[in-house]
Parts: structure tokens; sequence; C-alpha cells
């Protein structure tokens, strides 16, 4: 998920009045968030055994309401913790969530769920009060089944987010690296090649932190068997209600410019590039009025990301038919060609509203493949009604007009990440309370990123706030 580009989860302490949250391995003796009003976010004491109710079934009209549930930023909650998911996702539904997708491949691209192809993560780097640390997982329980447990027992809907082209990380703060591609040589022509100043260069040989995730390459026929065989293990989740791809893109407009990525776009268009790479793009170029040849390797890209998409689809299904398959994307659907994706409906002509886009990019809409999409509508917290990109409720309106019915979709806000431009304690939680009307009306539900933002900045009583009002007026 790039705060610009995708879904992030970057856990920085800061900027409300109220007392900051204080996670399970922090506590020393007792916990300090209990006590509280439960709707403020705290636990009422354990005056004894009480029995348990069963799950309030909703009306079927009611639009649903996604959490989305970082890897890394909730690990040192979560690893070794079944308690701790299931009292946070008790908080989750009684906050009026019916969804939640639980990241199980975060970027460093190993995995919390079994499967053959990739080892099980046992320690993600995470933000404390000290900088970034690892926490280590020393538990053996099967993570992704405790939420998918924990979740039904609750009445949620338990979704897997897959972090998709990624094959390792370069960790910050000299934490080190992880990930296949840094523990196997024979991975590395996997990784995506750059068009930057000093040449092609490939992902492996570059240390800045902007480039801190190897992206792999979605071109590449290995990658995609790869990753095909992945999703066919985690679709064998019989009680997994749906899996949702994340970063299941390029990296940026630099990538992918590889001798496989060259092949197959030469073949695309039925001729020879005469001077790769520098007649696509030359380095640091921006594509705004591209040539034909430009809007060619956009829609080339578009494709590839296209078809991948598909048999993604198709391998699931053949896997679990009923389980429902999405994407996440960000909202700014006017610069997402940058990261190589269409996720509009092929219906939709988007070369009539973007001069980048070529007659037939259109064809590469990946909307009809999904079940349901998940919208970043990252939009600062002073911009939460709009008719445009860069409002919460403009996001979600322009997903509503490219996606034209092709597949229902949710957006909203990031509520840890997003510039609250000066707005602090009780306007800050309006702010996010008024996301929920802007998104869910705007759409066919709601999206929030990420509970480990609510807990911190205790956002539970204003999400229910939001989801309350929502309810009561469609009752």
């Amino acid at each position: 998920m790039l705060l610009v580009a995708g879904v992030v989860a970057f856990a920085a302490y800061s900027c409300t009045e109220e007392e900051p949250y204080v996670p399970e391995w922090e506590w020393g003796e007792g916990n300090p968030n209990e006590g509280e009003n439960p709707d403020d976010g705290g636990e009422t004491p354990d005056d004894g055994e009480t029995p348990e109710e069963p799950p309030v079934v909703e009306p079927a009209n009611l639009k649903p309401r996604y959490l989305w549930i970082d890897a890394a930023a909730n690990f040192p909650d979560y690893a070794n913790n079944k308690e701790q998911i299931a009292t946070d996702l008790k908080k989750v539904a009684d906050t009026g969530f019916t969804d939640i997708v639980v990241d199980v491949r975060p970027t460093m691209g190993d995995v919390l769920f079994e499967t053959d192809v990739l080892p099980m993560i046992t320690k993600l780097d995470y933000w404390s009060n000290a900088g970034y640390k690892y926490f280590y997982r020393t538990e053996t329980w099967d993570y992704l089944q405790a939420f998918i447990d924990a979740g039904h027992q609750v009445g949620l809907r338990v979704h897997a987010g897959v972090n998709t082209m990624v094959g390792g990380k370069l960790y910050p703060y000299g934490l080190g690296q992880d990930g296949m591609v840094f523990r196997d040589d024979s991975h590395r022509d996997w990784v995506s090649v750059l068009n930057i100043e000093g040449g092609l260069t490939n992902m492996m040989d570059i240390d800045d932190d902007a480039y801190s995730t190897k992206f792999l390459n979605p071109a590449h026929p290995e990658v995609v068997e790869f990753l095909l065989d992945m999703l066919g293990d985690l679709a064998a989740y019989e009680e997994l209600d749906g899996i949702f791809l994340d970063r299941c893109r390029y990296d940026c407009l630099a990538a992918d410019f590889s001798d496989v990525s060259r092949t197959a776009f030469e073949s695309y268009i039925g001729k020879t590039v005469e001077n790769w790479p520098n007649d696509i793009m030359v380095p640091g170029q921006a594509i705004s009025y591209p040539s034909t040849l430009q809007k060619q390797w956009l829609e080339f890209r578009a494709k590839t990301i296209h078809d991948f998409v598909e048999k993604a689809e198709k391998k699931i299904h053949s896997v679990n038919p009923d389980i429902q398959f999405g994407a996440y994307v960000g909202g700014w659907y006017s610069s997402y060609y940058d990261v190589g994706v269409n996720w509009a409906s092929p219906d939709f002509a988007t070369s009539s509203s973007y001069p980048w886009a070529s007659v037939d990019y259109k064809n590469y809409g990946y909307a009809d493949h999904l079940d349901f999409l998940l919208v970043g509508a990252y939009a600062s917290a002073t911009s939460i009604y709009g008719q445009s990109e860069w409002s919460v409720q403009g996001f979600c309106k322009v997903a509503d007009r490219v996606l034209m019915d092709a597949c229902p979709f949710a957006g909203g806000p990031d509520v840890g990440n997003w510039n609250t431009n000066g707005l602090s304690g009780a306007d800050l939680k309006k702010a996010v309370t008024s996301t929920v009307d802007a998104a869910i009306n705007s759409g066919d539900g709601y999206f929030c990123f990420d509970l480990i933002h609510i807990k911190m900045y205790n956002y539970w009583s204003a999400l229910k706030k939001g989801i309350d009002a929502y309810i009561e007026a469609n009752k």
C-alpha cells in the first residue's frame, strides 16, 4: 500500500491532544489502556464470566465497512497474542465495521499463512518510540487462521491482503534486509530494472530508501507462475471470505525496462525499438502528453497487470469458487498510469478524458475481473467533501464514474498518514467521522486504513458515530 501510490503503514506517534496508545509489548504491569469508556476505545474491567452473544446480522441493504490491518505496524500486538486479536476484533465489530482485510504478505515478501512456496515470517520491522525496531514472532500457530476464527466469532468477514509484486525489503535505519530476492541470487532477474540517471539499473543495486521495497517484474513469466501458486495456496483456506491484491502494480514510471519487458513490448507492438530505452522515456521524464510509442508503452504496462489480474482471478476461483476476489488501488486515477494500472471498467473510454491514454488503453481496465475494489481516498483531513480527486468524497465519485458498475467498490481515508492541515483534538475526530458519510454515500461501502492508527489516536468513537449515522439513515 507509498503514501501516494498505495497503502502504507507508518505508525508515527504524533499530534493529538489525547494520551497516546500504549502497545501491548510495552505495558509492563497491567494494561494502561483499560478502564476507559468502551466507546472511547478502552476496556471495561472483567467482572467474571459473561455469556457470549451471537453476532448481530444487519439488514442486507446496508453497505459493507472495511478495515485494513497492516502486518508490520500491528505485528507487535498480534504476532504472539491470539487474545489481543480477539479483543481488538470485538472492538472493530462493535464500532460498526463488517469486514477486515488482514495483511498476510507484507512488503518484505514472505508470508503469514500456510504455503509451500514461501517461508513463514518470524520478524518484521515496526515503528516504536525508539525508532524502527524488529519484533520477533515466537509462536507457531496459524496467524491468518487466528484472525479468521476471531473475526467470525464476532460476525466479521475476514479477507487476506497480499502485497503482490514484491520480493524483498531493504529495512530502514540499518536494520538489514530480508526476502527471497536477498536470500536467492537466482531470483535477481525477477526484480525490476529501472530507467534512471546512470542507466538501466536492477533495483537490487539501489540502496536508496525510495526503492527499499524490491518490486518484481510483472512481465516475467516465472514471476507470474510463482505468484499464482502462492495465491492458490491462500485460496485453499476454506473459511477465508476474500483475497485482496495490494501492490499489484509496477513500482513507478521508471519500471520495468529489463530485457524481458523489452522483448514482450516489441512483440506487442510488432516492431523493434531502435533506441532503447530513450525512445520510450529518458530518465526523469514525465509523460503528460506522450508520443504514440509512449502511449503504446503505457498501454502495454496496463495490459501486463490486467493479464495477471485475470489469471489470478481464475486461479483463486478454481481453488475456491465462493471466495471474494478483489484489489486495492490508490484513488488518483488521473495519474495511476505511472504504476501501470488501469483499474477502471474496460467500457470506460480513458482517452476521452485523459490525454496520456491511447484509444486502446481502455481495453485493459480490469474491474470486470473483480468482485470488489478498495479505493484509497487519501485526501487531507480538511478535504473530506468535493467532486474531484484529492477529496475523500471526490476520489469516490471519480471511482464511481470510471468503474461504470463493473464491480462494487468502497473508498475511504488513511486516518494515520493523512495531512491534518492543523486540525487536532475534537476537530480532527469530526473529520474522521465525516469520512464515513463522504465515502459510503458516494460508493458501495466504506474503507479505512489502518487499525493501528485507530488504536493510536483513539478514533473508535469517531468512526462509530459516522457508521451509526449511516445505519440509522438506512434502516
